[in-house]
This record gives structure tokens, sequence and C-alpha cells, in this order.
């Protein structure tokens, strides 16, 4: 086979997900950002070359509310569900017997065989003030008149977190099967202790673990309007909620627009401090 027919078999190989990703992401990202600069008129929508639409992300006080509880949302539900799979992708990987891994696993992703709309509702269910939590501080003399929970940040949270929390097991666990036990047994030898073994040999070489599950974690939670919706019950308008109440209420296209791509810009700015951090671009 010639260079020239080994050159076209390999574009024709490639023409498939070329045309896929031109067609659903490189053609409707092109138009939503030549949207943003466009303008509303009454209910025409005039295209042109402005910035109008990125002002009034400054200027209108709830718009930039609404990336800052973004981020304090996403940003806490990342630490969190970090902080709560590491020690259960540890217990998984280290402490259940090999044989009976698999069914710990199988039962640590259950929540996702399950839609993501009911799990928002079932929490709703649950920190409502005639819910479980409730009902159980109650019983327990806890409190005496039942808090509110549900349509807060902390029930958003709260949601975020279970979901979350499973797929940084995965990624987490992933990375611990893979190290050799001689790391550990090597650096007890070397005088170090369980924590300085950890904190040297364990946990810098499942950073890369970590830091996946952490921002596929962010991207998911940062653009999802589901969860905020249902849990957060509009006390706190996130991103996504901003550009539905655009799109749905308003027909203002271009603000949405504006929104979607600085929503872009935020995921863009962490993939690549992440890719920085983890030096992913010398691999």
């Amino acid at each position: 086979m010639s260079r020239i027919q080994s050159r076209f078999q390999g574009w024709g190989l490639v023409a498939p997900a070329l045309l896929w990703t031109t067609a659903f992401f490189v053609v409707p990202f092109v138009v939503m950002a030549a949207m943003s600069f466009a303008s509303l008129e009454g209910r025409t929508l005039v295209w042109g070359f402005s910035f109008e639409n990125y002002a009034r992300l400054l200027e209108k006080a709830y718009l930039w509310r609404a990336i800052i509880v973004s981020l304090e949302i996403t940003l806490t539900v990342t630490a969190v569900s970090v902080l709560l799979a590491y020690p259960l992708a540890w217990i998984i990987a280290f402490r259940v017997p090999q044989r009976w891994q698999r069914l710990a696993l199988l039962l640590a992703i259950l929540p996702f065989w399950t839609s993501y709309v009911v799990r928002s509702y079932a929490w709703l269910l649950v920190l409502a003030r005639e819910g479980v939590v409730n009902q159980t501080m109650l019983a327990l003399g806890l409190i005496s008149d039942p808090i509110t929970l549900a349509n807060t940040r902390f029930a958003t949270i709260t949601g975020f977190v279970h979901f979350f929390v499973m797929l940084l097991t995965l990624t987490i666990y992933a990375n611990l099967i893979q190290l050799p036990p001689n790391y550990r047994r090597a650096a007890m030898d070397l005088g170090a202790n369980a924590f300085q073994t950890f904190r040297h040999v364990i946990l810098p070489l499942t950073l890369p673990g970590i830091v996946t599950g952490a921002f596929l974690t962010f991207v998911l939670c940062i653009g999802d309007y589901v969860t905020p919706q249902i849990l957060g019950g509009n006390t706190e308008l996130t991103v996504p909620q901003v550009i539905m109440v655009q799109l749905g209420r308003r027909a203002d296209f271009p603000l949405a627009s504006a929104l979607a791509i600085v929503l872009m810009g935020i995921v863009a700015l962490a993939y690549l401090t992440s890719s920085r951090w983890l030096r992913l671009d010398r691999i």
C-alpha cells in the first residue's frame, strides 16, 4: 500500500468521528458564540458584534450572583465528595477481601441505577419538614420543632454529594488497586509510619485518580440544572437555572448564550488548571 493510499485510509477511518464532532459540537458552539454577541430588540434577534450581553453579566447583580453561587456549590461539593470518597475507596481496596470487592463496588454504584430525577425527589422527601431527618431528630430530642432542610443550599449540596461520592470512589479505587504492595512495605522498612507512608507514597501516587474524579465532579456539578431546581427550591439560582429562565420566560437567547460561554470558560479554566498541575500535557 502506497503512502497516499495509507493516508486516505487513515482519513476514512477518522472522518466519521470528525463529522460527528463538527456537526454536534463545533457548529453548535460557533452558533452559540456568535449569538452571544447578538442583541435582542423587542422579540427580534439582531445579529452583530457587541459585548453588551457580557457587560450585563457584570452589571446585573442576579447574574453575577448566579456565577458565584454556582462556583461556591461546585467547589463545596467537590471538596466534600473527595473527603468522603477517599476513605470509602481505601476501605474497599485494602480492607475488603478481594473476593468481596466486586460486590462492594456494585453496592457503591447502585445509586447510578436509579433515575437522576427520582434520586433528587427522594432527597426532597427525606429532608422535608415531615421527612425522615426531622422526624428522627425530633424523636431523639435534638430539636423541638422541625427545621428547614429542603429547598436550601444544604439540600442541593447533599443531593450532589450523594451522587458524586460514588463517581469519585470508582476513580480513586482504580488508582489504589494499581499500587504495588511493595511500595508500602518499602516505606515501612525505611522507618515510615502509616501516616508518613500515606502522605509521601500513597497520596502522591493516587493524585491522578483524585484530580480526575474531582474534575469530572466539577464539570457535571457546575452544569447541572435538575438537582438545584428540585432541591434548591429557587432560593438561590445557579447559572444553568438562570440560563433556563432566559430561554423559557424571556426568550433572551443572546444573554443565555453569553452565560453558557462563561460557563464553558470556567470549565476550560478548571481543565487547564488540573492538566497543568498533573503535567498531563507531557504524557
